[in-house]
């Protein structure tokens, strides 16, 4: 019976971290929302960029800075939103991100990314 499947939110968060250590763009984005908020390094903060425009962007900061890899530092849920913050890694000093998600239709979905 496919009734019975159901998708638990909880399940999400580390795959979205394995998608990090993979440093895969792609697999990162396919967790965005429809629009998500964006913070890198020095460049101001976007709000509401599409998932297709963050993706790219997203996409690109892994290229342009040789990532490599992810290590969770912090994972916690506090009233319906989930945060997870780590490093990305590359081959010099590496980066901290920090991931804000919300629940919509049974899983976790990336609202806001920083990285500094």
């Amino acid at each position: 019976m496919i009734g019975l499947m159901s998708f638990s939110p909880q399940n999400d968060p580390s795959a979205i971290a394995n998608a990090l250590k993979t440093a895969d763009g792609d697999r990162v984005s396919a967790f965005f929302d429809d629009y998500v908020d964006i913070k890198l390094l020095e460049k101001p903060e976007v709000k509401n960029m599409g998932r297709n425009q963050a993706a790219i962007t997203l996409k690109t900061f892994f290229s342009e800075n040789g990532i490599k890899g992810f290590e969770t530092t912090s994972q916690r849920e506090m009233s319906g939103t989930m945060y997870l913050t780590g490093k990305l890694v590359n081959s010099t000093k590496g980066y901290n991100i920090t991931i804000m998600m919300k629940s919509k239709d049974g899983k976790w979905q990336i609202i806001t990314l920083r990285i500094s």
